[in-house]
């Protein structure tokens, strides 16, 4: 059974746009270090993921993160280098994570990820949510995409309407 471990990035935001109970449809339970736990939890943090933090759901595994003195680990946030060291422990594993550095680091290491995008289009073929309303949702935050991706999602979540 495949392990899925989330960075914060994708929570944040699958929050944020009201989808984050795709998560447990998609992958059932889904682990997080606690470090990214107290970044959702963060004063920082909006609103609605800070109160989605205090009270996580029971899909939701929270694990111990480890910190390491890999040079390559020190770059990344500490909810990515946590996240990245989870994974790693495992044997079946996806990764939740944005972060274009943490991605790059975590492919070095055989860890397969997908991202908030990802998520959301693996949502949409499954039929759980209206893809071009939640994007719409996506893009008013602070999240960045291009233009040309989010028209290449809609596209794609158009046509597979007609089939």
């Amino acid at each position: 059974m495949k392990v899925v471990v989330a960075d914060t990035s994708p929570i944040n935001y699958l929050i944020l746009v009201d989808a984050i109970e795709v998560l447990p449809r998609l992958y059932g339970r889904v682990t997080i270090p606690d470090v990214v736990l107290r970044e959702l939890a963060n004063e920082d943090a909006p609103a609605e993921v800070a109160a989605w933090a205090a009270t996580p759901p029971a899909w939701i595994d929270v694990r111990q993160g480890l910190l390491s003195k890999d040079p390559w680990l020190q770059a990344l946030d500490s909810g990515e280098h946590a996240a990245i060291l989870l994974a790693q422990q495992q044997t079946e594993v996806l990764l939740l994570m944005d972060d274009s550095s943490g991605r790059a680091e975590a492919a070095k290491r055989g860890i397969p990820t997908i991202g908030t995008l990802g998520v959301l289009r693996a949502a949409s073929l499954q039929r759980l949510i209206v893809l071009p309303v939640v994007l719409a949702r996506l893009t008013a935050t602070n999240f960045r995409v291009s233009q040309d991706l989010v028209n290449q999602l809609v596209a794609e979540y158009e046509q597979s309407q007609l089939d």
